[in-house]
């Protein structure tokens, strides 16, 4: 399984970066408009990681502009943390959960309707915007543009929960890559929390997702009370998510 999702994280990122090889390490760097990407394990690589190679990443991704940022998987990788955090970067720790067997049911928000979007739908800037502003950001120019090609070529699926007026109050991503997929991005717009409505959009990109065949669903939690919550889904945690970046 953790293979299965290495293979996807390496490939998931091609479609909108070039990758830069830095022996055990590989430099996503985006390609056009969109959040910049960060550094990963390269695909196959086993042993350790010395710290020389995570500094010639950190003095790359300074040349670029870009956040000096990694992440990859405690239990794949297991010597990348000392080697990142010798360099000064700060690790932080996710819950990587998998979807086991069928997602359950949860129940319907009340006031909302929750459905896919697509790349031509009028609920798609408001789609794009909504989690952006679950974490106080407005979206980067060229957002709503980037994700419309997305869907258009099948790379993404979007699905919000709307309000009577047809704006989003949250929304959410998967992107499929063969038979794996991630769910990404999923925010609610502050005024709309607890509600059930991350919960309910997460819902629909699952049954989506299984829909057109995807065997292998996952995501990263943010803590651990936000992994209770994906549990109520039948997602359960398999391992650890490491992201580190440089505090301030």
């Amino acid at each position: 399984m953790l293979n299965r999702i290495e293979t996807y994280y390496d490939a998931v990122p091609r479609s909108a970066a070039r990758a830069e090889a830095y022996g055990p390490l590989t430099l996503f760097v985006r390609e056009g408009q969109g959040w910049p990407y960060y550094a990963r394990p390269t695909l196959g690589h086993e042993g350790e990681v010395p710290m020389e190679a995570v500094e010639k990443v950190r003095a790359r991704q300074r040349e670029l502009g870009v956040p000096e940022a990694f992440e990859w998987v405690a239990e794949t990788t297991p010597g990348l943390r000392a080697a990142v955090e010798a360099t000064g970067l700060t690790v932080h720790e996710h819950p990587l959960m998998v979807l086991e067997g069928e997602p359950l049911a949860v129940p319907e928000p009340e006031g909302v309707t929750v459905r896919l979007v697509g790349a031509d739908d009028s609920a798609l800037e408001t789609a794009v915007a909504a989690p952006y502003a679950a974490f106080g950001a407005e979206p980067q120019p060229g957002s709503t543009a980037t994700v419309a090609e997305r869907l258009s070529a099948g790379l993404t699926r979007l699905a919000a929960a709307l309000d009577a007026d047809g704006h989003a109050l949250s929304a959410g991503q998967h992107q499929p890559v063969g038979a794996v997929s991630e769910v990404v991005g999923v925010g609610t717009v502050p005024a709309a929390r607890r509600r059930g409505l991350g919960l309910a959009v997460t819902a629909a990109l699952v049954a989506d997702a299984r829909a057109h065949g995807t065997e292998l669903v996952f995501l990263t939690a943010s803590d651990a009370d936000v992994a209770r919550l994906y549990g109520r889904l039948g997602f359960r945690t398999v391992a650890t998510a490491l992201i580190a970046e440089a505090e301030g």
